[in-house]
């Protein structure tokens, strides 16, 4: 049997990191930006945390499987982040910043991508450091309240009962199924 690759934290030290980050920020919903992207009969939700180094593993095979599932239209996808890092929330809120600018799915897994090769550099820990980072690589961003998206966080992290990364959540008609870990994931998301 083999051992699987994931990072684990108790939901409740998750919800306390997203809360506190979501209430840092304006009282107002000015903006409703999220990654979730297509249109597909079947719904993926995939959680994964930039400072998880088996998530960082996975994303070179999970990546065209999920850009070719959805050029398909075969899946709805989430890509929500999971607070296991002190710095997640940073890398979490600059995520958003850039979907603000371009929300498509190719721009939000390169930018996905950036923000996971950034996390192995312990340099990259403020605010300026990932701006700096983004205008290197070209990424538009621009600053704005991510309350309404840490909310759904929150509520997607509680639904589905979230306490490993990578975890996968795959509804297809009517029957809701969780993959932990990497492989079991491309292999999950493979046969759809």
């Amino acid at each position: 049997m083999g051992l699987k690759r994931v990072s684990a934290v108790g939901v409740f030290s998750l919800l306390l990191v997203w809360l506190s980050a979501a209430g840092s920020g304006w009282a107002e919903e000015r903006n409703q930006t999220f990654p979730s992207f297509g249109s597909g009969a079947v719904e993926v939700r995939l959680y994964t945390d930039y400072f998880c180094p088996p998530c960082r593993a996975m994303e070179p095979g999970v990546e065209p499987i999920l850009k070719d599932l959805l050029k398909k239209n075969a899946i709805r996808l989430t890509l929500a982040d999971v607070p296991l890092s002190r710095l997640t929330p940073l890398f979490a809120r600059n995520f958003l910043y850039a979907l603000r600018e371009n929300n498509g799915a190719e721009h939000a897994l390169l930018v996905r991508s950036i923000l996971m090769e950034a996390s192995t550099n312990k340099e990259i820990a403020t605010q300026e450091r990932i701006e700096a980072l983004f205008k290197g690589k070209g990424i538009a961003f621009v600053v704005w309240d991510p309350k309404f998206a840490f909310d759904r966080y929150n509520k997607l992290l509680q639904e589905d009962k979230i306490n490993a990364t990578p975890t996968c959540v795959i509804i297809k008609n009517g029957q809701k199924k969780t993959f932990v870990g990497g492989d079991d994931i491309i292999n999950a998301l493979k046969a759809l």
